[in-house]
């Protein structure tokens, strides 16, 4: 199979995606700055140890990012990538998230097997929760009354209930579960089965399984398309990008995506998908019509969170 399209690579170039991207290098303590237009890493910039994921803020002025190792979360510009504040004291941040109704923010801490519930307008501390073992991803109810974890060392999904902040049941489910998303009906969650090929889809109100979407090796972690209907799934160990209609619950497509791709973004045109190729420490650019990576960037070590600051729809 052929990766690359060199001759696509001028009409790429034209706009494809304005602004920038900001991308964690989980293995060098750094961020990489890249113009999303000329695809070139502007600035590399020293972020703290072990940045693995990040967000925007409720109100889409500030990208937090989640220092594991360094127990704090720094606030972006999320045009510019500029640093404008550090909240110390958050323990071990491997993943986060507001709640819809951004009544709480919630802190999974995978290396320490606990999860920390904080009031988000001072981030103090409400409840600490241990989960074993090694709570890896998040999702929220639509109602903002539980937040699902996946639990990778233990094969399991649980439910906290943030009203009374206790756990509310557990339910078995596939190998390393990973990423967590929750269709837009509201009914179901997928979950990546990184230890296996496939997504698992819980009627988490029923607490049972209904399906296994059957993607690729090391299912991983998920972006909307941004068309309310459709969601991508990297294949880490498969080196693919699955494509998934949330109705019907199919795969209706596949892409390649080399150096073991992790997070990924869209661009606001839905053309292209930028992706982390983990163990390649490069950003992939992935042309969605013609299913050719177009460009692949230079980044720092083990890349795992990505952002960019003209993206598809959230939905």
């Amino acid at each position: 199979m052929h990766y690359f399209c060199f001759g696509l690579l001028l009409s790429f170039s034209l706009a494809a995606a304005p602004g920038i991207a900001i991308v964690l290098n989980s293995g060098d303590e750094t961020l990489s700055l890249i113009d999303a237009n000329t695809q070139r890493e502007t600035k590399r910039v020293a972020i703290g140890k072990e940045p693995h994921h990040l967000m925007a803020t409720p109100d889409d002025k500030f990208i937090i990012i989640a220092n594991a190792a360094s127990n704090e979360l720094v606030f972006l510009d999320r045009t510019t990538g500029e640093i404008k504040n550090k909240v110390k004291n958050i323990s071990d941040p491997y993943q986060i998230g507001y709640s819809p109704d951004k009544k709480w923010f919630v802190s999974v801490s995978l290396r320490l097997n606990r999860v920390d519930i904080y009031k988000p307008d001072n981030f103090q501390i409400v409840k600490r929760l241990s989960l074993p073992k090694a709570p890896s991803h998040l999702a929220y109810s639509p109602d903002s009354k539980t937040v699902f974890i996946t639990l990778q060392d233990t094969n399991q999904l649980a439910a906290i209930d943030l009203e009374t902040q206790t756990i509310a049941w557990k339910l078995p489910i596939g190998k390393q579960p990973a990423g967590i998303l929750m269709t837009p009906d509201g009914k179901y969650l997928l979950i990546g089965i990184l230890g296996e090929n496939y997504v698992d889809v819980i009627d988490w109100r029923a607490k049972k399984r209904v399906k296994k979407i059957f993607t690729g090796k090391g299912a991983h972690n998920f972006v909307r398309l941004g068309d309310g209907k459709h969601v991508f799934l990297s294949n880490r160990a498969e080196n693919t990008i699955s494509k998934i209609n949330m109705e019907t619950l199919e795969v209706v497509d596949s892409y390649p995506a080399p150096g073991g791709p992790d997070c990924m973004d869209v661009t606001s045109d839905q053309r292209y998908l930028w992706m982390t190729s983990r163990w390649a420490r490069k950003v992939s650019i992935l042309d969605l019509q013609t299913k050719t990576i177009v460009k692949q960037i230079p980044v720092g070590r083990s890349p795992h969170g990505i952002y960019l600051s003209s993206h598809a729809p959230r939905k």
